[in-house]
């Protein structure tokens, strides 16, 4: 069975940095795709960054471009999400997500099936 567990969310003031964690337990050799999603209340998950398992491509939503950046550890079955100059507008709980399907890079949100719990980031100024 997989499971997903997030770590590494705060709060922090505006221009800070925080590196979140994502840890995979159980097979994550069919996983096409991770990515990391945004949520805030009232609002449905947004697709922050995401990267492909075999090429390791990478893909960033414009919002965030320049400060953020995914990336994996296969050693450790951990997946990364490296967020710099942080704003208030990236206040949100993060997901880590897992795609087996996937029609096309980065994938439609209804194709990642598996997310972990969420960890909560909140930039303040």
């Amino acid at each position: 069975q997989v499971h997903l567990v997030e770590s590494g969310g705060g709060s922090v003031q505006v221009g800070g940095s925080l590196r979140l964690s994502c840890v995979v337990t159980g097979s994550s050799d069919k996983f096409i795709s991770m990515g990391w999603f945004r949520q805030v209340p009232g609002e449905g998950r947004e697709g922050v960054a995401h990267i492909h398992m075999s090429t390791g491509t990478t893909s960033v939503t414009e919002s965030v471009q320049g400060r953020f950046a995914i990336s994996r550890d296969n050693a450790k079955n951990t997946l990364y999400l490296q967020m710099n100059n942080l704003i208030p507008g990236d206040t949100g709980v993060y997901f880590c997500a897992a795609a087996t399907l996937a029609t096309r890079f980065p994938p439609p949100k209804y194709e990642y099936y598996y997310f972990g719990q969420g960890t909560q980031v909140t930039v303040s100024s």
